[in-house]
């Protein structure tokens, strides 16, 4: 007779052919009862609704959102084509997102259908699916994203409601800057004789600098016959215009100019201005070598790492043995603590190029791969993480715990980390430089693990470039810090995490202690 463990290993083996195949939204008809009920009460799926199931994990908390999160578009793909067949797309609006890059989970699918039922389908974590009754686009107007029905971004743009402008600027401008001609426009808007809809296209486009495909288009709706009213149909009212490149290959990179355009003004409204170069470089890196045990632990122990001032000393004063000491050797946490003082090391002595007036983002552009190989080389030397996990930037998809934002792909990174070095290089406000590189650090997760420890360093070098002191984030605010930059990542919304970072700032510029460890 079979042990409960080899039963549970014949339920996981069903489990794994699933997912070999693809196959992210389980139907209750996919397992046997028996199979799908020892999975269930093991934690190895947990159900969405009614006779659908994700895969998730044994250790993962009551109520945590994490599987869900990161299962819900692979999810919603497959539970539409289960609904509707091929007679499905989601909104225009929600279509402009996704084809702008952004992943983010929303509060509220808007889904198109021509048997939709017209009502909402509640999902976990306080989301839902909203199906309406609606003709969807022909097939040349569908696009296929990721297994999603999706308007074409020309369509989309003519079919999306004169709203969406003023509730997500940057989508909507990230998405006019992907039309590299205007005839990719012309031909939906031609088509359904939409003069105030050209109007307003126009304008946009003149509102991001592509006066050419605003001319272009607005000159061919009027040789059609049609009025072309700019001033009347400006969607962008009240913000900021801005210069969009016309052939950026990334909607990606669009979007983090657009978002650092954006964030600009409120972080320089609150947050410290700089203190100015600092004149004493020697003592201002001892005081950084000071904050060590209290930066080591508290950035540690906000990523779940279990150290203490014990392990932090052993490790700072070369007591660290793996040779001869088993638990160095093998211990988790003991990695992740000299991990971290060899990064730290390295951040160090690039904060002299830093203060002597090197470019604050060039020299964290050409030195973040070191302190990443240092700080999980003693991973490798213990023998607990492979060697090809220092060869750079991610190779796969990255999920942040309980976070409704979904960094971009493996590819759009290696277009993403060029993009962000330069902004971050020709950025001449300090404070700036300070919040949106932490932000767009962790926004765009480059690598597989360590972006939280990475980005709160690079932080402290641009701090140290604008003549703040080096500043600890308290492991005790971790929910609030959390709070802020999901904020920031799912509403663009930079102003919570702005202000955060502005009170340790100020906090450390009044005299006070750093946290203890």
């Amino acid at each position: 007779m079979a042990t409960p463990s080899e039963k549970l290993a014949q339920s996981l083996d069903i489990l794994k052919a699933l997912q070999e195949k693809g196959i992210v939204a389980i139907r209750a008809r996919d397992l046997t009862r028996t199979h799908r009920e020892r999975l269930q009460k093991n934690g190895f799926i947990q159900e969405v609704m009614k006779g659908w199931y994700i895969p998730s994990r044994p250790d993962d908390v009551s109520g945590d959102s994490t599987a869900w999160y990161a299962s819900y578009w692979d999810f919603c793909a497959a539970y539409l084509e289960t609904r509707f067949g091929e007679d499905w797309c989601l909104s225009p609006e929600q279509s402009l997102s996704l084809h702008a890059g952004n992943q983010t989970v929303p509060k509220q699918l808007f889904v198109r259908a021509p048997k939709a039922r017209n009502k909402v389908t509640p999902f976990p974590h306080d989301t839902s699916l909203l199906e309406s009754r609606h003709k969807i686009p022909d097939t040349d107007d569908i696009a296929i994203y990721n297994g999603l029905k999706l308007f074409t971004l020309p369509s989309a743009l003519v079919a999306c409601s004169p709203r969406f402008y003023k509730q997500n600027p940057t989508d909507i401008r990230a998405a006019l800057s992907m039309i590299r001609d205007s005839s990719d426009i012309l031909e939906p808007l031609l088509r359904g004789g939409h003069s105030t809809i050209a109007s307003r296209l126009v304008s946009a486009f003149r509102h991001i600098g592509h006066n050419k495909i605003a001319d272009e288009t607005a000159d061919t709706m009027r040789s059609a016959g049609y009025d072309i009213r700019e001033k009347d149909n400006d969607p962008f009212k009240d913000i900021l215009p801005i210069t969009m490149p016309l052939r950026e290959p990334s909607p990606y990179v669009n979007r983090i100019k657009l978002m650092w355009h954006t964030m600009r003004q409120p972080i320089i409204d609150h947050f410290p201005k700089s203190p100015g170069k600092i004149r004493n470089l020697d003592k201002y890196l001892k005081d950084v070598e000071d904050a060590y045990t209290s930066d080591a632990y508290h950035s540690l122990s906000i990523e779940g790492y279990r150290v203490n001032q014990e392990l932090i000393e052993r490790v700072r004063s070369g007591d660290w043995n793996p040779d001869n000491n088993k638990d160095d050797n093998n211990h988790r946490n003991a990695m992740a603590a000299r991990g971290y003082w060899q990064a730290f090391q390295a951040v160090k002595k690039n904060l002299r190029d830093i203060l002597e007036g090197q470019n604050p983002g060039t020299v964290a552009d050409d030195n973040h791969r070191i302190w990443y190989r240092e700080m999980f080389s003693p991973g490798i030397a213990a023998g607990l993480i492979k060697e090809t996990d220092l060869a750079g930037y991610r190779n796969s998809r990255v999920y942040i715990r309980r976070s409704m934002h979904t960094p971009p792909d493996q590819d759009a990174v290696r277009d993403l980390m060029p993009a962000f070095f330069k902004l971050l290089s020709e950025e001449d406000n300090p404070a700036v430089r300070v919040v949106l590189g932490h932000f767009i650090f962790v926004y765009i997760h480059p690598y597989m693990d360590g972006n939280g420890r990475i980005g709160r360093l690079l932080m402290n070098a641009m701090l140290a470039g604008g003549g703040y002191p080096w500043t600890v984030t308290p492991v005790d605010l971790r929910n609030t810090y959390m709070e802020a930059l999901e904020e920031a990542s799912v509403n663009q919304n930079i102003i919570p995490f702005t202000e955060f970072l502005a009170q340790l700032v100020k906090d450390r510029l009044e005299g006070k202690k750093l946290p203890s460890a």
